[in-house]
Order: C-alpha cells, then sequence, then structure tokens
C-alpha cells in the first residue's frame, strides 16, 4: 500500500544556481556531490540532480513511499500494468515506472536517513 509521497526528484540546469533557490525557500542542505544534491525541505526529501536536457527527458519524478513489506507485491503489480523507465541503482528497494500519460513514477523503500546512512554517501554528507 502506497503510504504517501517518498521524495521528489527534479533535474536542474545549474545546480550552483538551484540549490540557493530551494535554500532561500527554507531547504536544509543534507547531503552534496559534483551533481546533485539532498535537502530537507519541511520535513520532506528533496533531491535536485544536475542534467541535461528537459524534466521530461531527466530523472525528475515523485516517488511514492512504500513498507518494505508491501514492496514486493506492489512492485509485481505495477510492473505487469506499467512500463519501467529505470533500474534501481541507489540504497532501499525502488520500481521507477511511468503513467499512462508518460510521468516517470517511483515506488520507494526508505527514508532519506536511510539513504544518507548508506556508504556510497559517506563523503557526500554534510
Amino acid at each position: 500500500m502506497i503510504r504517501g509521497v517518498n521524495h521528489i526528484t527534479l533535474v536542474v540546469a545549474d545546480l550552483t544556481v538551484s540549490l540557493p533557490f530551494y535554500e532561500m525557500l527554507g531547504a536544509m542542505p543534507t547531503a552534496r556531490w559534483a551533481t546533485g544534491a539532498y535537502l530537507d525541505l519541511g520535513g520532506m526529501w528533496l533531491c535536485l540532480e544536475q542534467g541535461a536536457g528537459s524534466p521530461a527527458t531527466g530523472d525528475t519524478h515523485i516517488a511514492f513511499d512504500c513498507a518494505a513489506a508491501d514492496f514486493p507485491a506492489m512492485a509485481d503489480r505495477i510492473a505487469a500494468h506499467a512500463t519501467l523507465w529505470k533500474d534501481n541503482r541507489s540504497e532501499g528497494a525502488s520500481l521507477y515506472f511511468l503513467d499512462p500519460d508518460g510521468h516517470k513514477l517511483e515506488l520507494h523503500v526508505g527514508t532519506m536517513d536511510s539513504r544518507l546512512a548508506d556508504p556510497k554517501m559517506g563523503q557526500h554528507r554534510l
């Protein structure tokens, strides 16, 4: 069962421009690397990812939160009815899929804290 929005990832043209903008809105950076950053915006996990192209051609997506116990059944059900658009390469179970209009969505198990605790994030954590 989906429990709500897990995180939002926005593809940005220039991280050095976008990061200060979101900080102006009150976002607190929690991790930073050459092409991205994790921020806490009022308790919401926001990822900024520098990339080429428009948001439609980049990694911009909305991730829905799912309990670990519910993930396998939900992922199977979604995969049977949707096109997958990306393989999971990060901490936590994820399934990346498209809605009927091509909106990029993700089913994800984990939190910003669990992502930041991943050893791969060690040198990026603030």
